[in-house]
């Protein structure tokens, strides 16, 4: 995403990520909060918080790479070989669990994007692989044109 033509500004640009995890949980009935000073969305369990959303963004010109992990289904039991995000006093956690029922990422995804398009004022259209890369290389060329 091209944050030059939205608003320059990464830590606006990572709370609005957050965000829009934050209502897509609520959606579900799950409430997910910021916890300070640990970027990502947070559930409480009992008498810790446990990570439902991870952020790791990369930006070069105001361009954005990457982006967040939603733990919707995952298998936690990867989460067990690694110390996520460098918390170790923490967990990892699905909304599966938090539900205690199956999720699909397909029933989760229009959720995200609903939130996505508001927080970032942007009109969110499906598109297919081939007409992004069509776009991309129409903008690269008139990019190139207009130097």
């Amino acid at each position: 995403m091209n944050l030059g033509g939205i608003r320059r500004d990464v830590v606006w640009y990572v709370r609005m990520l957050e965000e829009a995890m934050i209502r897509a949980a609520a959606e579900f009935g799950v409430i997910a909060k910021r916890v300070t000073g640990k970027t990502g969305v947070w559930v409480n369990e009992v008498n810790t918080e446990e990570k439902l959303g991870a952020i790791g963004v990369h930006i070069s010109r105001w361009v954005t790479s990457h982006g967040f992990a939603f733990n919707v289904s995952t298998d936690l039991r990867f989460f067990d070989l690694i110390v996520p995000c460098g918390i170790a006093d923490r967990k990892a956690t699905s909304l599966e669990k938090v539900l205690g029922h199956s999720v699909k990422e397909s029933e989760v995804a229009p959720h995200l994007i609903k939130h996505l398009g508001e927080l970032f004022g942007l009109e969110m259209k499906e598109t297919s692989k081939k007409e992004l890369l069509e776009k991309l290389e129409h903008s690269e060329q008139s990019a190139v044109v207009s130097v």
